[in-house]
């Protein structure tokens, strides 16, 4: 695997990027600082036509209204050609395909975006890297799992719900396994001793 200092960190702007897109069956080209202003869920995968990934591409797709509905973009990427992406679009999901998505998928082609979130390994593949970027551009959240598992849809929209939480309610912060309307706990010695009576 390679590793790199000095890339994308949580509590850093993320790495900007101009590439190339397919959503709704077209050509696009994004950069992902036109997402300012909103909530980026940038999630790495290894290749198309393969077998967790489209289980993982779909279950997005499928959630997309829960995203929106906070302020979220997401976005897909690896390291296959627009082409390679719109004849997988194109593949009805029963066929191993993924038919249309809510979100655009974007080639790295060349590996300069993979390389630059620390996600490429040697084979040339993108780990399953996921990033939730906030309205200022900064990486919030990172996780990365190897080739042969999926990551949780469910895990990643409560992650985002928590973000946003502390970000509008500066004094306050998330325990473990915080949902909306669950408890938070105040950021301070003697105050937070209130959560902790409470459990």
């Amino acid at each position: 695997m390679l590793l790199h200092n000095n890339y994308a960190q949580v509590g850093q702007p993320a790495p900007n990027f101009t590439a190339t897109a397919v959503y709704d069956q077209e050509f696009k080209t994004i950069k992902l600082s036109d997402y300012r202003g909103q909530y980026v869920v940038l999630f790495f995968y290894p290749l198309d036509f393969t077998f967790v990934c489209p289980t993982e591409i779909t279950a997005f797709s499928d959630s997309y209204n829960l995203f929106s509905q906070l302020n979220t973009e997401i976005l897909g990427i690896s390291v296959d050609s627009e082409y390679a992406h719109l004849a997988w679009l194109q593949t009805q999901r029963d066929s191993g395909g993924l038919g249309d998505l809510n979100y655009p998928l974007l080639s790295d082609l060349t590996k300069s975006i993979s390389k630059s979130y620390n996600v490429l390994t040697d084979e040339g593949k993108a780990l399953r890297g996921l990033f939730v970027i906030d309205t200022k551009g900064i990486i919030q959240h990172a996780v990365i799992n190897n080739l042969d598992f999926g990551r949780s849809v469910s895990e990643t929209l409560r992650t985002l719900q928590a973000i946003q939480y502390v970000q509008s309610h500066p004094d306050e912060v998330c325990p473990a396994n915080w949902k909306p309307g669950d408890t938070t706990m105040i950021a301070d010695p003697i105050k937070s001793k209130e959560y902790f009576k409470s459990i």
